[in-house]
């Protein structure tokens, strides 16, 4: 184990990882941060979003099609990756609708963070990044790998807790995405109609009331000279990214003039910290030499 500042970034599914926080990783990689993408499931149930990738030998061989997808978009950020092993739960259509049997977000608990402590425990992260309480969207599989990171930032480090997974290993700051803000959104929508553009976040703003903001962004890392590698790793996700769809309605260079970070609420820290940061790892020095993080 190197002494080098490591990140972990917890997703539910392929496609996950280059939606949220890609711009971020992929700066803290060319920094020499080590990068790790956990990915819960397959992503097997996933629909066909772009209309080009809507084929039957697609959709009967998805489960292959994302892992594939996935390595690339891993290989465009300049990260290291694996999966879990949990199948998707897909989304219903209703929320009566029963999930399917053995899907993720009907493991319990301890059954779905197990792989997750092991993986912390073996990696050794001195920072999690991951969904907030409601998963970011109200996806089950979303909501189920919020649980199931918190679960593993508080235990990886309690010797008593999962057994057989590794020697405990304590992160010391975990963050939860929060790009999609009210704000970020009414300043891409003002500064493309400003240049006689047409927007496509109007809806969204009007709608906003219905979702209101429950996380106070705290920290916000300035990543737009990455915004391309982000793209180009988003699509990489071919059957689910239309690349003449919504993603890439506001041309990047306005991105980068008027937003040029991605944004996160700070939810646990083990180090002092002074808010707002603009670097996840502020707080944090690994004693050179030993690969550890200090003691809290």
């Amino acid at each position: 184990m190197t002494n080098a500042l490591r990140l972990m970034a917890v997703h539910a599914h392929p496609d996950d990882e280059s939606s949220k926080g890609a711009a971020t990783m992929a700066r803290y990689a060319a920094e020499g941060v080590e990068v790790l993408v956990v990915t819960c499931t397959g992503g097997e149930r996933g629909s066909i979003l772009n209309p080009k990738m809507d084929r039957p030998d697609i959709l009967e061989n998805m489960g292959e099609v994302r892992r594939l997808e996935m390595e690339r978009a891993r290989e465009i950020l300049g990260v290291d990756q694996r999966f879990l092993g949990f199948v998707d739960s897909g989304l219903p259509e209703d929320e009566s609708e029963p999930l399917p049997e053995g899907c993720f977000a009907l493991q319990p608990l301890e059954v779905a963070a197990a792989p997750l402590v092991a993986a912390v425990r073996e990696f050794r992260p001195h920072v999690i990044l991951t969904y907030d309480d409601d998963g970011g969207y109200p996806h089950p599989d979303h909501i189920k790998t919020n649980r199931v990171s918190v679960e593993a930032f508080d235990a990886a480090g309690d010797p008593d807790r999962y057994p057989g997974t590794g020697e405990p290993w304590q992160p010391l700051k975990m963050y939860f995405h929060s790009g999609f803000t009210k704000a970020r959104f009414e300043t891409l929508h003002e500064a493309m109609t400003s240049r006689g553009l047409g927007s496509p976040y109007a809806d969204w703003i009007a709608r906003w009331e219905d979702r209101p903001q429950k996380w106070e962004v705290t920290t916000r890392i300035p990543c737009g000279d990455y915004f391309e590698t982000r793209d180009r790793a988003l699509m990489a996700h071919a059957t689910q990214v239309d690349p003449d769809g919504f993603w890439f309605a506001c041309p990047r260079e306005i991105q980068q003039e008027v937003w040029p970070t991605e944004d996160y609420h700070l939810a646990r820290s083990l180090v002092d910290v002074t808010l707002p940061e603009d670097d996840l790892f502020a707080g944090i020095q690994v004693p050179a030499g030993t690969g550890a993080a200090p003691c809290s």
